[in-house]
């Protein structure tokens, strides 16, 4: 047999929190009366109560709930799921509560689903449509919270070992419409709910209009101080602009030759200009007018006698010239010979770089045909000749040993010819 249950303080105090006290006797909209903390049974008009005796018709209509709840539920309770289901079969009533899913869930044992059951009533008719009331929402929160509160403290639930999920299974909980705040006052003798609108901020009074202001001719006459400034500035460029331009030639007078510069009347050879081979040439002109060979302005080189027998190409020198490589005359001498528009090539030329690209083809190509057929090949164990893996390892490693070459000669190169920058 069922253990039956009293509301305790924990219920009553619920109720009163939500239901709130009302001194005087206030009429519904069906036509009833309420006194007290939701009380309807002996209210009639003009009575008036005190909180005392408020409280004491409280806990009169409650021993009609308590004995509902122990009536129609099997499953045994707790005192706090006892006084949560008394706040809110309060509020929906006893008709409600015996065709709801609460006291189905509950008969089933379902202890949870029947809290989360109690927050679908949360609805409400309010001028003429059925309405999500905010009161209502805090209402079923507070008696689920009630409910679920075991009476030896919280079973721990670490958040390190249990991490919430979302149950889209109870998505329907999620109210999806905004939820309206309703008031009912307490005092008067109508008992209704009134909608509760934001406050709006005070209305400002608008700021009186500047009056107009008509200047007079004195004020219209003087310049702004923006004005005196950017007149101030404008004179000052067009002094320093007057300062940088040279002074014109007049009629019948030579104009004033520009300051030289040391070495301004040579005519130095120009920047190199890029060539199609990636190679940078260089263009040299002689100064117009020759210079004794004792004048200081153009330094001429003693001859040197050229070398006995021809002279061969070396592949690297590295302290011959940047064109003693294959035979050219270096910039000086073409400067000596006095050759007028010749382009000399100032950087080394390419007749090597093909030799070594190919040979790091070629080497490329024998490391990845050794590798293919060292993996590919299966071994016979015969003699050394006959085994093809270690051929195939044989020609990859020949073919590193060419990639090899070719990288260091060419940055042997390269090294060479930063040098001789």
């Amino acid at each position: 047999m069922n253990q039956r249950h009293q509301a305790s303080r924990a219920a009553i105090g619920l109720i009163k929190q939500f239901e709130g006290y009302r001194r005087s006797a206030a009429q519904l909209d069906d036509g009833r009366w309420t006194i007290g903390y939701g009380h309807t049974k002996t209210a009639r008009e003009g009575v008036s109560v005190s909180e005392a005796d408020a409280e004491a018709l409280l806990i009169y209509d409650l021993l009609e709930v308590s004995a509902a709840i122990n009536t129609r539920i099997y499953s045994p309770l707790t005192q706090n799921q006892f006084d949560a289901l008394c706040a809110f079969v309060f509020n929906v009533g006893l008709d409600n509560f015996a065709h709801s899913g609460v006291l189905r869930r509950l008969n089933e044992g379902a202890m949870l689903q029947a809290a989360c059951a109690m927050e679908m009533w949360r609805k409400a008719d309010f001028e003429g449509e059925r309405i999500l009331v905010d009161a209502l929402v805090r209402r079923r929160a507070a008696e689920k919270a009630l409910f679920l509160t075991p009476p030896g403290g919280f079973i721990p639930a670490p958040s390190p070992i249990l991490r919430p999920k979302v149950d889209h299974a109870h998505a329907s909980f999620v109210p999806a419409e905004a939820a309206v705040e309703l008031e009912t006052p307490l005092e008067g003798e109508r008992a209704v709910a009134e909608r509760v609108t934001p406050a709006q901020p005070a209305a400002q009074a608008p700021e009186p209009a500047p009056a107009p202001h008509f200047p007079l001719a004195a004020e219209a006459e003087e310049p702004s101080r923006s004005e005196v400034a950017a007149a101030a500035i404008t004179a000052r460029l067009q002094e320093i602009l007057k300062d940088d331009e040279a002074p014109a030639a007049t009629e019948g007078e030579a104009a004033p030759e520009a300051p030289s510069e040391p070495g301004a009347d040579l005519d130095l050879p120009s920047p190199p200009a890029p060539r199609l081979d990636g190679s940078e040439s260089l263009v040299l002109t002689p100064p117009a007018s020759e210079a004794p060979a004792e004048s200081a302005a153009w330094p001429r080189s003693e001859p040197q006698a050229a070398p006995a027998g021809p002279s061969e190409p070396e592949l690297f020198n590295a302290q011959a010239g940047a064109f003693d490589d294959f035979g050219a005359e270096t910039p000086s001498d073409a400067v000596e010979a006095g050759l007028e528009g010749v382009e000399v090539v100032t950087g080394r030329p390419l007749g090597v770089l093909p030799f070594l690209a190919g040979l790091g083809i070629v080497g490329l190509v024998l490391f990845a045909a050794g590798i293919f057929w060292g993996f590919n090949a299966k071994e016979s164990g015969q003699n050394l000749f006959s085994n093809p893996v270690l051929i195939g390892w044989g020609l990859g490693l020949a073919g590193i040993g060419c990639v090899a070459t070719s990288v260091y000669l060419f940055l042997e190169r390269l090294g060479g010819k930063e040098e001789q920058e």
